[in-house]
């Protein structure tokens, strides 16, 4: 049950790892008691860190687990306030114009500015959502800075006024995830209203449990290496730093190709799935050695 200030997707820390480990996300201990506390407390959880850590997919597995729908905000440079928030239908208000013309401006500007002609986008379709909804707000830091402004209506009271309909109050507060690679500072207004959690690549051993549970029959051994050559990769100067779906990637490709164990010859011939700029792929076959 939930007041309309939490959610209650969660009645434990334990819980939230349980459930997620369930639909394969293996969360930290840091995690779990995050992801708990903003959803007892109804409040948005800020998660930053660098790119495929696992940030988007701790809200897809939260609301997976929460049998909650999914409502994403994908977040680049430009997005505006009818991209994100709503817009009218334009050619259907005109069509109404046209057709009204005998009745008057008057009468035609009453009727489309109505909830007939209202094009809701994820952020006004999470608020006005009755069911079990996760709002996902992805990569907040390509957004403009104006766009906070926007979210801060949004994530404080959890409301969107559209000056011709009046102000639009949730019935049930979405579970709100924010996710930033820290390109950009984002203001200290947005961020006091989250929770904040920042995910970092996993250790090791975390990594192979991870690799494993999302790549059945991989042998032990096998993953041990795979995840020493990414810890190894990472350690580097690269353009883009291999992520956790990546080193996914690679051990199904490894198993795909029947490899019971690593060698040099076969890292190199199948850097490309781990790395995707030439010059990390030349820069790496020139450091890494299995030997």
């Amino acid at each position: 049950m939930t007041d309309g200030t939490t959610t209650g997707f969660f009645d434990s820390v334990d819980e939230v790892t349980d459930r997620l480990a369930a639909a394969g996300y293996l969360a930290s201990t840091a995690v779990a008691t995050t992801v708990f506390l903003a959803d007892r407390l109804g409040k948005p959880l800020l998660v930053e860190g660098p790119a495929g850590v696992g940030k988007t997919e701790l809200a897809k597995a939260v609301a997976e687990v929460a049998g909650a729908r999914l409502i994403r905000l994908q977040c680049y440079e430009g997005v505006d306030e009818a991209r994100a928030l709503y817009e009218w239908n334009h050619a259907k208000q005109l069509l109404r114009i046209t057709a009204g013309r005998d009745e008057g401006w008057e009468q035609a500007r009453t009727d489309i500015f109505s909830e007939e002609f209202l094009l809701p986008r994820p952020l006004l379709t999470a608020i006005r959502g009755s069911e079990p909804t996760v709002l996902l707000i992805d990569e907040t830091d390509k957004a403009d800075v104006e766009v906070e402004g926007l979210l801060l209506e949004v994530l404080s009271d959890f409301q969107v006024t559209v000056p011709e309909l009046g102000t639009i109050t949730a019935e049930r507060r979405p579970f709100v995830v924010l996710t930033s690679n820290a390109t950009r500072e984002l203001s200290e207004a947005l961020r006091r209203r989250c929770l904040f959690l920042h995910l970092d690549f996993p250790d090791q051993e975390l990594e192979q449990r991870i690799v494993r549970l999302r790549v059945p029959g991989l042998e032990a051994a096998l993953a041990e290496s795979v995840v020493k050559v990414v810890a190894a990769l990472r350690a580097m100067e690269l353009r883009k730093l291999p992520s956790v779906a990546e080193t996914i990637d690679w051990a199904r490709t490894l198993l795909a190709l029947g490899a019971g164990s690593l060698d040099d010859a076969l890292v190199r011939a199948t850097l490309g799935v781990l790395l995707k700029h030439q010059e990390d792929i030349t820069r790496a076959a020139g450091k890494l050695t299995l030997s």
